[in-house]
């Protein structure tokens, strides 16, 4: 491809992504990586280049100072599967705990958060929090949603100060088994 990348639009620069592409842009400034994505608007490209470690850089192109896109290869499926996988989250651990054990740890939440006084409802495999949060599995502090940030904020730090928040749920009922300061009347 020559001069005018910003112009071709979206249905060319589809054809870049998922390949491997040599950018030339600015002065004399080469880079080299695997086209993610093209903005729509600025025509900027992000190119992901894989480390031999694992890890990966990301760099975002400006689409004004590019002056040549050059495919260098396609990827195959394996490739295709890590540019997928680069701002994708990591898997939750809620797919390590069987749906009694989720709701146990849901239960154990509820009720660490009505012991501290914050009010919350089941909603399914979901709590709501205040009506402005809600807390999904595996119901840790980065599995809160909300549009509020204080209240996220406030959850969140509630949440790290569970005693057991970290602990697979087994641990956390044989710890309850054996305090001797939790209440007799919840048996």
């Amino acid at each position: 491809m020559q001069c005018g990348w910003p112009l071709l639009g979206p249905l060319q620069w589809i054809r870049y992504v998922t390949k491997q592409v040599k950018v030339k842009a600015g002065k004399d400034e080469e880079l080299r990586g695997w086209l993610l994505t093209v903005d729509p608007v600025t025509a900027s490209l992000v190119l992901v280049d894989f480390g031999d470690v694992g890890g990966s850089s990301v760099r975002v192109v400006m689409g004004h100072a590019v002056q040549q896109v050059e495919v260098l290869q396609d990827a195959d499926e394996e490739m295709a599967l890590r540019l997928q996988a680069v701002f994708t989250p990591p898997q939750t651990r809620s797919l390590d705990l069987d749906p009694e054990q989720l709701r146990r740890r849901r239960d154990r939440v509820r009720v660490w958060l009505e012991k501290n006084r914050v009010p919350v409802q089941e909603d399914g495999d979901q709590l709501t929090v205040a009506g402005a949060l809600i807390l999904s599995a595996p119901y840790g502090p980065d599995d809160c949603c909300s549009a509020n940030q204080i209240i996220l904020d406030r959850v969140q730090r509630l949440l790290r100060t569970d005693p057991h928040h970290l602990d697979p749920p087994e641990d956390q009922d044989q710890d309850r088994d054996q305090d001797p300061d939790r209440d007799q009347d919840q048996d």
